[in-house]
């Protein structure tokens, strides 16, 4: 494809940007839109993966047929078999009358298949079946049924880890990454970051009918090297606050910074301390060991303040010491092959001997539990503080709906 061509894409469906990488894929994207092949992509979250589909449909032979998008991890598990390849009456329990579902729907078309690494194993076996010869069954339903749809599939999760982990089926991988498509992060795509900038100022200020906001030279430096975590989506949120909250239409480094997360924020997890996190976490199970490593540190610094307040006060009496100095942490635990020393809650006793009260605060406690344990007290205290609403508890574990789903079936907590 020539550069006038690709530039034709790129206005057609709102794409901006220059950057060699996201260029390569809109390409591929065009030349590979003829053929039935099936296409992966991959990319950070809110790098903007569900443009390239589109593209995709319409530039192939089924552009007149439905192009269906299905957001796999908004689907809980339960359902998402019948959402995907319909029911039959009385399938289960609330199925009053026959659905066709997304692929019956989708025939002759293009289904678009977001957070595919989100769908459960059994739901892999029928996807695979259907890639492989274009049947399905539904559910409740012996009868094999028949579909001509294009897939096009999309991802945030690293697919060869969950292969590895056993979260996702290697046949179904290879099947699905036909013709990989990557699509670069906003942090590696220079430039683009301030040509984003300016057009999403510009919607903005004839959304909200007042002038364009306009960048200083500093400031348009620090946006372009800053790291977007959240990528264009986050981009677009922050052009939009600062267009809608400063009365000053020119924006300088300093303004702009109050708008910009700091690089080095400590990620926050329910329940639980701030984790100083330096990577990102594949499993929750990860993260959960990460976070009481961190307090184990952290209550270590808290006894060795104690011990330098104590050791200030000399010889004399030593008075109570308010309660904010210190912090009920959960208990440090490891896994059920391990034993490692939980620090119980530090008590300073009022007494005239300082030895005995410093004493008190190196007690150590022997204690063993499972990580499930923990797991299942966290999400039942989350759904507690939600009154039982799943959705919102699964935002606040920082979870998808599904994986909460399962718990919930897994722990007895239903």
């Amino acid at each position: 494809m020539t550069k006038a061509e690709i530039q034709q894409v790129k206005l057609r469906f709102g794409i901006i940007g220059n950057n060699e990488a996201l260029m390569r894929a809109i390409d591929v994207a065009i030349q590979v839109a003829p053929t039935d092949l099936s296409v992966l992509i991959t990319g950070e979250s809110g790098v903007g993966k569900e443009s390239f589909p589109q593209i995709i449909h319409q530039y192939s032979r089924r552009k007149h047929g439905q192009y269906i998008a299905v957001n796999c991890g908004a689907i809980p598990e339960g359902t998402i078999d019948s959402e995907l390849f319909g029911h039959e009456k009385g399938a289960f329990t609330g199925a009053i009358g026959e659905r066709k579902g997304y692929f019956g729907e989708a025939d002759g078309g293009t289904i678009f298949l977001d957070e595919v690494g989100e769908l459960p194993l059994p739901t892999q076996a029928r996807l695979l079946r259907v890639l492989e010869s274009g049947e399905f069954l539904k559910v409740g339903s012996s009868k094999v049924q028949k579909t001509n749809v294009r897939i096009v599939a999309a991802t945030n999760v690293n697919l060869t880890q969950a292969i590895s982990e056993g979260r996702f089926r290697e046949d179904l991988y290879y099947r699905l990454n036909t013709v990989p498509i990557q699509v670069p992060p906003l942090r590696e795509r220079g430039e683009d970051a301030f040509l984003l900038f300016r057009k999403f100022a510009s919607d903005f200020a004839e959304k909200y009918r007042m002038p364009a906001i306009q960048l200083t030279e500093d400031a348009k430096q620090l946006l372009i090297s800053y790291s977007w975590p959240g990528n264009v989506r986050q981009l677009k949120n922050i052009t939009e606050q600062i267009s809608i909250i400063e009365t000053n239409r020119e924006i300088n480094a300093a303004i702009l910074s109050g708008y910009l997360p700091a690089q080095n924020s400590m990620q926050r997890l329910p329940a639980l301390f701030g984790v100083k996190e330096s990577k990102s976490f594949e499993s929750e199970r990860e993260i959960l060991y990460q976070v009481l490593f961190d307090m184990r540190q952290d209550v270590t610094e808290l006894k060795k303040l104690v011990h330098e307040i104590m050791t200030e006060r000399g010889k004399a009496a030593a008075p109570a010491v308010p309660a904010t100095y210190f912090a009920q942490p959960p208990a440090v635990v490891t896994p059920v092959s391990q034993s490692v020393p939980t620090i119980i809650h530090p008590s300073i006793k009022p007494s005239h001997d300082i030895d005995d009260d410093i004493q008190d605060t190196e007690e150590y406690v022997e204690e063993s539990l499972s990580l499930d344990e923990v797991e299942k007290e966290m999400i039942r205290k989350a759904l507690e503080k939600h009154h039982g609403k799943r959705k919102s508890a699964a935002k606040d574990l920082n979870i998808s709906e599904r994986t909460l789903y399962r718990k919930i079936k897994e722990y007895g907590l239903d």
